[in-house]
């Protein structure tokens, strides 16, 4: 059985600081994914919302503010949070409506309005929150854990600094000519290394920032893309794993790993499991790709992904990097819409963003980035908690 949906429409909010309700960025979105798609706001017969927790109940109810803001429509509706694999998880849930015959067209949309700064703890006393008590007990905050994994990578595989301000250097070329992207500026390495150390090895522009921002898609059964689209592009699978015990990484927001002391550690750990699970059920392997969209937190972290995603083996990324191979032109580029780097997070908006620009390459409508002849794409991400997030996009 085909496990295949079709992508008709794609549509985003421009990502920044704009001080609006997140309600407004997400209907601009789904507007333009409606009208990518040729479909009106009344064939829409399932909304998935991905939810925001920062923007008071209606965050929490994404689904049915955002249907109420398009015009009660009796549409069939769902909400849902996953952290910052919410986006994933909502475009899971009309996927999982279409094959199931329960509805031919679904609109899945993200939203966020963010605090200026980095993410703070949850306000009030919450001792039973593993995330408040990393901030209280610790001090922990994101970029802390972010720093541990960068010099992880510097201790294992002699990463450099200069290989982490490379990947900012790449990324911002890549998001100039985004029309979406909040950052438009082209850094070199000296510009980088220059900016103010937060999290030593990580400096400011390594970081990626909040932002205000919104994604939508447009999602149908592929026996009614047929009557729509020629050629349409498809989602061919979407991975939301969690660990497998004893999970021996440590994972934002826990203070550390599990034992591995009476019970020896998985084949594949989480991360490397994330894009697998997508793998398998694509059929298809990471040297099938064109391109792919991963959750650069850090700039360092795009380097581990490159290795969990099977770009390269363990202790690789680096040489892929500065070889070029994941830059517009190289074997297989990495974030050509710029990534968190010039996106900053939006948090349920952004897995959905990520298949937007898989969906535009694809059509080989990303003007100013576009990968030659793209045919498939991955993208990536991990939320808070054990949350997996990956899609595969194909022709």
């Amino acid at each position: 059985m085909s496990h295949d949906v079709a992508i008709l429409g794609a549509g985003m909010h421009p990502w920044g600081k704009w001080g609006r309700n997140f309600t407004e960025y997400g209907i601009v979105a789904a507007q333009a994914a409606l009208k990518d798609s040729g479909l009106d706001w009344t064939d829409v017969q399932f909304i998935s919302g991905a939810n925001t927790l920062r923007c008071g109940y209606p965050g929490n109810i994404s689904g049915a503010t955002f249907a109420q803001a398009l015009g009660w429509s009796g549409a069939r509706v769902s909400s849902c949070y996953a952290a910052c694999a919410s986006g994933a998880h909502a475009i899971n849930n009309a996927r999982a409506q279409i094959l199931a015959g329960l509805c031919d067209v679904a609109l899945v949309i993200g939203s966020d309005s963010a605090p200026k700064g980095f993410f703070g703890p949850a306000k009030g006393e919450r001792p039973d929150d593993p995330d408040w008590l990393r901030f209280r007990l610790l001090g922990a905050t994101n970029p802390t854990y972010f720093a541990l994994y960068a010099r992880r990578r510097m201790e294992i595989y002699g990463a450099t600094e200069e290989d982490f301000a490379q990947i900012k250097v790449k990324n911002s070329e890549h998001g100039f000519n985004n029309p979406y992207a909040r950052y438009k500026k082209k850094f070199t390495q000296e510009e980088v290394l220059a900016s103010p150390m937060v999290a030593d090895p990580l400096r400011l522009f390594e970081i990626c920032a909040t932002s205000d921002g919104a994604a939508a898609l447009v999602l149908c059964s592929m026996e009614f893309a047929k009557k729509h689209t020629t050629k349409p592009v498809r989602i061919a699978a979407v991975s939301t794993v969690t660990p497998r015990f004893p999970n021996t990484v440590i994972e934002m927001p826990a203070f550390s790993t599990d034992s591995a002391a009476g019970m020896a550690p998985p084949d594949i750990l989480f991360r490397d499991s994330i894009a697998h699970a997508a793998y398998e059920e694509a059929g298809i392997g990471p040297e099938d790709l064109s391109c792919a969209e991963v959750y650069d937190l850090s700039s360092a972290l795009e380097l581990d992904w490159y290795e969990n995603i099977g770009l390269c083996k363990p202790g690789e990324a680096e040489g892929l990097l500065r070889d070029g191979e994941t830059t517009l032109g190289g074997r297989i580029p990495v974030n050509p819409s710029g990534g968190l780097a010039c996106f900053g997070e939006a948090v349920p908006a952004q897995a959905i963003a990520q298949v937007c620009e898989l969906t535009w390459q694809l059509r080989g409508e990303a003007e100013g980035r576009q990968v030659e002849n793209a045919q498939a794409g991955v993208t990536v991400n991990q939320g808070l908690f054990g949350h997996g997030s990956s899609v595969i996009v194909k022709k």
